[in-house]
């Protein structure tokens, strides 16, 4: 008899296809605040409670969700890791053989 293993499919959430050059100009109000327009947040997947990043970047303010910084960092590690491993076993493996030893 034939065993089959089930293979787990790693979820990654992936940046919206802009359609069109999303673009708008606005004042900002008080206590510094902006509305980020509709359009615009379902572009960028940003939907109520999510946690944003803001950065200054050569004199622009970017804003990017966490999810979207998760995604890039992945996308950075991604290159150094050898098809097939997974870091969290690894990891995981790891933690086992140092709680031996404690």
């Amino acid at each position: 008899m034939e065993v089959l293993e089930v293979q787990e499919q790693e979820v990654v959430w992936e940046r919206p296809k802009f359609v069109e050059d999303h673009r708008v100009r606005m004042r900002i109000g008080a206590k510094g605040r902006f509305v980020v327009p509709a359009a615009m947040r379902e572009a960028l997947g940003i939907t109520d409670g999510d946690m944003l990043d803001l950065v200054v970047v050569d004199g622009e303010l970017r804003i990017a969700t966490m999810r979207e910084r998760l995604r890039q960092a992945q996308e950075s590690v991604r290159k150094y890791v050898p098809a097939g491993v997974s870091l969290a076993d690894e990891l995981s493996t790891e933690r086992r053989e140092a709680a031996k030893h404690e």
